[in-house]
């Protein structure tokens, strides 16, 4: 399936087919292409393509040696372009700074390649000055995470999601769209991306499972060392002023937390860590990445200690506080033992956002442990929390916590990467070679590369008498959640961090939802949308359905919930009653599913003619219909990277690990037991990795069964994470809103007299109707993970048009029955911070179907205005004796007000009380007296 070894020419055609060959060294070369995968005993040195050089580590020394402390630790601290201004860079001499998702220069989303690097140029400027009287000086650079293309940017072509690319199977093309990418975020004169992912993601729980190209080692090793290749460019390509800095990410074991948890952890023997889990940094290294990024997950393991134990004999005691949840960003083990000692990666360690606060003992501003462990930039997103870490470093180093040599060695490092980089010779960056040239931004080569790679990614798992290919005479029916969805298309990560609030013709203007392919490929007079339009006999039904977009711990499927896509969310569940009442008319129907993950379809594949898993393909539709439509020849080349499963529980099926000779399902490193399934058992994959048909009806591998109308259902009802249905009381917290709020059993919503009482769903960044606003800000160690909600009230502008509500409602606006929670004694709690005092206008309600509610007077119960957050548990009871019956919820959490207040509110959940209700529970009595 994959070439054993790439040429030099071959390799400087593909280049050369995006910005023209490089030169190179024909024996890196040699070794990049080089796709075994293989078996380490133990961590082997990483034998970089990009090697050190005396001039340069001369030349650090030099520098390093007049640095004064203060400016060692501004190279070590990494703010968010929102927490921070030119000035203050100047004031710290920062080193970098990064923008997350949903940060744009001046908060303007559609800012060009010239407002990017124009922002750019204000750093640059600022550090410029910082130094100008030190007779040195040292460049600042930028980071951004482009992951799949320049997706922050405005008009930047925007690829398929690694997911799609690991089922392409095409280690040429990865390299193609490193190289895209790399000129594309060149264009907006930034320095450095957060890319590639090379998780192994493990559990399709994970909602991070498409940010990995597959559950295997094996095609993670061959695309790892190529996207880098590709961004980078090699040692020479690096100087350059179009490739940019790569980063590999997240070290280490972040696809194989327990439960699929985000954040969670990694129990995997070593054996198993390093030969699944870090395959695809061995092969980045080699390629020459130049920063790895430290992962959120703990991975639990006798060799972990704590670096601030006071003696290596006591570092591993169950009593030290790091043990106690042994979280990546502070082990030094992992850090600096193996991956900056046995792999001898000399290039930078970077935190992730705000990594080292989930640390035991640690918060964002404070975390020496996190230094120790090896840690060199600290990407610290808060103006208080950045500023206080700088402080905190210099007065631990001070006081002895922090050895010199420590800080030496990091500043040593991003010295290194940026002489590497040659920014000391490239101009600021506005005045670069490709720096504020729109055309670069979805340049017709970088478009053709993408559609490409969307066209190869596709799988093909069902085609019922070659129903497809589709012809271009016939008509066609199409409908689906997905099929004019740009936003289930392209999915998180794209334009803004979960990838919401999208529309295709103000955001993706040159964008192709499939519904717009097909039209074009056949003629608007040819596609209906409404089946009373047309029949059976005249069309042919394409039905596109997907998940809604998501990121990171957003995406996780959580423990009351299985993996069946028409139970995850009463909208999914439409696509199914769809698909079912067009098989009933005699429809042929053809389904192509958008998905970050494989997921329970089994009824869906079994009324479906034809079935094509799409994944999250971004923005060119076009490639889709180029291989439905078979446009010149074109056929299914995609093969499955991940194993399909036949059960709704099959979470963890992953294919036997090529290079573990006598490999057995992997086992928790501590107590031996199993963290992953059987798939020789019950659990066998419907459609196991390799699996994808071609029109002639070929495929390597077979799917489990036959007969692919008649896939046997599974009859559970009850959430994977669960031994048993839930009674009629509840076991299990019910979360609202929050960190853990999965499954989007809920959505965050806002109306009000200013905009008509129109429903507005909130997005992670800011949200507004006037009267209203809500801007989602960092909590409980998860970025926007709570609101900051602001009521402007009758006394501003908007006098009787202030009223309104912020409130969590069902998708659908339809009542479930919720009554196990009021048996189960549960408690409406959420955590508040008050910045202003709450009026009395201001009241907490639950909605069964309006106008059916529950109201409580809650400005009795809530704190003063205060930094600190408060906990506030309000009983069940409560709502009910004010009106509320939870046999129809449909709204659990509601705050109405008509006067100016500010809070910030988060962690919303019902939560059951076994033993009574609590005793720091609102008296009912104190809220119901209006």
């Amino acid at each position: 399936m994959f070439a054993n070894k790439t040429t030099l020419l071959s390799l400087c055609i593909s280049v050369a087919l995006v910005s023209g060959c490089e030169s190179s060294n024909s024996s890196n070369n040699d070794k990049l292409a080089q796709n075994t995968l293989p078996y380490l005993a133990d961590w082997q040195p990483a034998n970089s393509a990009v090697a050190k050089d005396p001039a340069i580590e001369a030349e650090v020394s030099r520098i390093l040696a007049l640095m004064t402390l203060e400016e060692k630790v501004g190279q070590m601290v990494q703010p968010d372009l929102r927490e921070v201004t030119p000035e203050e860079a100047k004031q710290y001499k920062l080193g970098s700074i990064l923008n997350g998702g949903g940060g744009f220069p001046q908060g303007n989303k559609y800012s060009t390649a010239q407002d990017w690097a124009k922002e750019a140029d204000k750093f640059w400027l600022a550090l410029e000055a910082a130094y100008a009287e030190r007779g040195f000086r040292v460049p600042f650079m930028w980071a951004t995470d482009a992951v799949h293309g320049h997706n922050n940017v405005y008009r930047a072509t925007v690829f398929p999601h690694n997911i799609g690319l690991g089922a392409a199977r095409n280690p040429d093309l990865i390299e193609k769209i490193g190289i895209a990418t790399a000129r594309e975020v060149a264009a907006t004169g930034l320095d450095w991306t957060f890319a590639p992912t090379v998780a192994t993601p493990r559990d399709y729980r994970w909602g991070r499972v498409y940010e990995g190209y597959s559950e295997d080692p094996e095609v993670v090793y061959q695309y790892a060392g190529r996207m880098v290749q590709g961004i980078q460019g090699g040692s020479d390509g690096l100087k350059t002023d179009q490739h940019v800095i790569s980063n590999v990410k997240h070290w280490i074991g972040d696809g194989g937390t327990l439960g699929g948890i985000d954040h969670g952890q990694n129990r995997y023997t070593e054996e198993y860590l390093r030969n699944i889990h870090a395959m695809g940094y061995v092969a980045g290294l080699e390629a020459g990445a130049q920063v790895v990024m430290s992962s959120f997950n703990s991975w639990w393991n006798v060799n972990n200690y704590d670096p601030m134990a006071t003696d290596r004999a006591s570092a591993s005691d169950a009593s030290n506080p790091y043990m106690e949840n042994q979280k990546i960003h502070g082990s030094q083990y992992l850090i600096s033992d193996v991956l900056k000692g046995k792999m001898a990666f000399d290039g930078i360690v970077v935190t992730d956002w705000n990594g080292q606060g989930e640390i035991n003992g640690c918060t964002p501003a404070d975390c020496a442990q996190a230094v120790l462990a090896g840690n060199d930039v600290f990407m610290i997103t808060d103006r208080e929390d950045w500023q206080a870490f700088y402080h905190n470093v210099i007065k631990q180093v001070e006081a002895g916590i922090i050895p010199m040599s420590r800080i030496d060695d990091a500043v040593t490092r991003i010295l290194r990467v940026k002489l590497r980089a040659d920014l000391w010779q490239k101009p600021m960056p506005s005045q670069r070679s490709l720096a504020g040239n729109q055309a670069i931004l979805s340049a017709p080569e970088h478009v053709a590369v993408a559609r490409q790679a969307v066209s190869e990614s596709l799988v093909l798992l069902k085609n019922n008498d070659q129903l497809l290919p589709l012809s271009q005479e016939s008509n066609y029916l199409v409908v689906g959640s997905a099929s004019n969805d740009i936003t289930k298309q392209t999915g998180g990560w794209s334009l803004s961090w979960q990838g919401d609030g999208n529309t295709i013709d103000k955001d993706f203007p040159n964008a192709q939802t499939l519904m717009m392919a097909i039209q074009q490929e056949v003629g608007e007079d040819k596609v209906f949308t409404d089946p009373a339009a047309t029949s059976p006999q005249e069309s042919i039904a394409v039905v596109v359905m997907g998940e809604d977009p998501y990121a990171e711990m957003f995406g996780d499927i959580g423990r009351t919930l299985t993996l069946e896509y028409s139970k995850l969310k009463p909208s999914y569940a439409k696509d199914l009653q769809t698909i079912q009442s067009l098989k009933q008319q005699g429809y042929k129907v053809v389904t192509v599913f958008y998905s970050g993950r494989p997921l329970y379809v089994n009824e869906e594949i079994n009324q479906s003619d034809a079935f094509v898993a799409a994944w999250l393909p971004g923005t060119e539709g076009l490639g889709i219909t180029d291989v439905l439509f078979a446009k010149d020849g074109m056929d299914f080349k995609g093969k499955l990277s991940y194993s399909w499963g036949a059960m709704k529980c099959s979470t963890t099926i992953n294919r036997a690990a090529p290079n573990i000779s006598n490999y057995t399902t992997p086992v928790d490193g501590i107590n031996g037991e199993l963290i992953e399934q059987d798939i020789s058992g019950e659990h066998a994959p419907l459609f196991p990795y390799g699996y994808g048909l071609n029109y002639a009806g070929e495929t390597e591998v077979a799917a489990r069964f036959e007969d692919l109308d008649a896939i046997p259902l599974d009859p559970r009802s009850y959430g994977c994470g669960m031994s048993e249905p839930d009674s009629d009381v509840a076991q299990y917290p019910l979360e609202i809103y929050g960190k853990d709020a999965q499954g989007g059993e809920f959505v965050p919503r806002m109306n009000g007299a200013a905009n008509g009482w129109k429903i507005l769903p909130l997005t992670r960044g800011e949200t507004s109707i006037g009267s209203i606003t809500t801007l989602g800000i960092n909590y409980d160690g998860m970025q926007q993970s709570a609101l900051e909600v602001t009521f402007k009230g009758r006394q501003s502008e908007f006098g009787d048009n202030a009223p309104g509500q912020v409130y969590m409602q069902t998708p659908d606006l339809k009542g479930r029955d919720y009554t196990r929670y009021l048996n189960a004694n549960s408690t409406l709690e959420f955590d508040i911070r008050m910045a202003t005092k709450a009026p009395e206008s201001l009241v907490l309600a639950t909605h069964c179907e309006w106008p059916c509610n529950g109201t409580v007077q809650i400005n009795k119960a809530l704190p003063e205005p205060s930094t600190q957050w408060s906990t506030i548990k309000v009983p069940l009871s409560c709502f009910v004796k004010g009106g509320m019956s939870f046999q129809s919820m449909s709204t659990p959490f509601l705050m109405y007000s008509e006067d100016a207040v500010k809070f910030d509110l988060g962690k919303i959940r019902l939560v059951p009380n076994p033993n009574g209700e609590p005793k720091d529970a609102v008296n009912c009595d104190d809220v119901l007296s209006f």
